[in-house]
């Protein structure tokens, strides 16, 4: 069973799967991300970041420079 510890759980604008696939090479190559998905059906867009070492503030400086942000959800 994963930690769930490391599981980060964000708000976000990413609402196309255009929005996606332009994310998708980075965070699916980023040595500290274990797995990532996004859910478009959901209303805030829900991004999901199985990380060890990444921070929320990480994550979302990771994804403002492709005109994206996000929100930690509790």
């Amino acid at each position: 069973m994963e930690n769930l510890d490391h599981i980060l759980i964000f708000k976000t604008n990413i609402s196309t799967a255009e929005d996606v696939a332009s994310l998708e090479v980075l965070l699916s190559n980023h040595p500290e991300i274990k797995q990532w998905n996004i859910d478009l059906e959901d209303v805030d867009c829900v991004l999901r970041v199985i990380s060890d070492t990444l921070a929320c503030a990480e994550i979302a400086a990771l994804i403002k420079p492709y005109g994206f942000h996000c929100s930690e959800l509790d």
